[in-house]
């Protein structure tokens, strides 16, 4: 009994040896995490990763933004924090031995102000040595890769501002065929850019304007291709709907254009008497008469006091006044209106005397006409 008791203790001692010793070959590692706003942060993510031999371990911090991990197997650790899913900030080749816990701290207000700096001088070009050296390789290439595309950019925008600029100076000359192809450059650098296409039209359009025949419809298809770009771009942009629609109208197509002009007139209410009076301007440059007559009554109801418009509608109109038999000139309902309405608007507008001209011929028609009953009453007396 005696020595069966003995060699229990023994036994036990062992145990109790083994455990130690085993405990004896672990370690620690805790730190704490700052937030990006100076701040303990609470329930980061430590993730402690084995290097020498496959280990990984996690632990979050608590209300005071600290950690601790014990149990760990000597050896060389890489220690990350994550934050919302995304690792924020790593801590590589990490020892960790017998003895006190290895300090490991994140302060994620720290690697904020690194990173915008970086990428500050990433985009200057100007990263230093020391810039570079504090970086792993992930963030190294990435950084490099950013740094070409910066300069891949820059290059192509310096392209871009040069053909860009060089079409508008060809624009503002009248020189169509330089404007065309520097717009048909820039274009090609950046197809994202509206202006450039909107550009792009309006040069085609004007070039067409200089041709005849089939190279007068080839410039205007593509200054219509080029608008119908723009729209697609900008489909809530009333004015480009504008020029799209009367460079529709100068292609003659009537249809197109009216439902690109209503188009402008829904996005922008307030502007629909001036597209309508566009696309009548355009109609009456292009022999259309009845459809400009059509496009100055649109504009007038959708806002009567559009002053052009009243004075062109009323144009229009004496286009379809009548003669009688006995040579009196009779004009459609409403002619005499607008001309007053148009005085009423603008009294001494670019239209005004024009406007006076055609109330005193239309007016003084309708009083020869008139039998005033009190000269009746007078000639019958003598």
């Amino acid at each position: 009994m005696l020595a069966t008791m003995r060699r229990l203790a023994l036994v036990l001692g062992c145990g109790a040896l083994f455990a130690a010793l085993s405990w004896a070959q672990t370690g620690a590692i805790e730190g704490d995490v700052i937030g990006e706003d100076g701040q303990p942060l609470q329930g980061a993510l430590i993730r402690i990763e084995r290097v020498d031999i496959k280990g990984n371990y996690r632990v979050k911090t608590n209300k005071k933004g600290h950690y601790f991990h014990a149990g760990l197997p000597l050896g060389t650790y890489n220690v990350h924090v994550e934050v919302d899913g995304q690792i924020r900030d790593a801590v590589r080749g990490v020892r960790v031995g017998l003895g006190d816990p290895v300090a490991v701290n994140f302060n994620l207000a720290e690697v904020r102000r690194r990173q915008e700096a970086l990428q500050a001088a990433a985009q200057a070009g100007q990263l230093s040595e020391e810039q570079m050296r504090g970086l792993s390789k992930e963030q190294r290439e990435a950084l490099e890769k950013q740094m070409r595309e910066r300069s891949e950019a820059m290059r192509r925008n310096k392209a871009l501002n040069d053909a860009f600029n060089a079409g508008m100076a060809a624009k503002t000359a009248g020189q169509w065929d330089a404007a065309v192809e520097n717009f048909q450059k820039a274009a090609e650098i950046d197809a994202s850019q509206h202006v450039v296409w909107a550009n792009l039209a309006e040069s085609y359009m004007s070039l067409a304007d200089t041709k005849r025949g089939p190279e007068q419809e080839a410039a205007m298809a593509k200054s219509l291709e080029a608008w119908e770009k723009v729209v697609s771009m900008m489909p809530n942009e009333a004015a480009y709907h504008n020029n799209y629609g009367l460079a529709l109208a100068k292609g003659k197509k009537f249809e197109q254009a009216t439902a690109a002009l209503e188009k402008a007139a829904a996005i922008d209410p307030a502007g629909a008497g001036r597209y309508y009076y566009n696309l009548g301007a355009v109609l009456v440059n292009t022999g259309h008469l009845e459809e400009a007559g059509q496009a100055f009554k649109k504009a007038i109801d959708a806002d009567p006091n559009y002053a052009p418009a009243q004075y062109q509608y009323g144009i229009y109109l004496v286009s379809k006044a009548t003669t009688t038999p006995e040579g009196q000139v009779v004009p459609p309902p409403g002619t005499i209106e607008a001309f007053q309405k148009y005085l009423q608007l603008e009294p001494n507008g670019p239209f005004a005397e024009s406007a006076k001209g055609m109330l005193q011929t239309l007016q003084s028609t309708v009083q020869t006409q008139y039998v005033n009953p009190e000269a009746e009453k007078k000639t019958k007396k003598r």
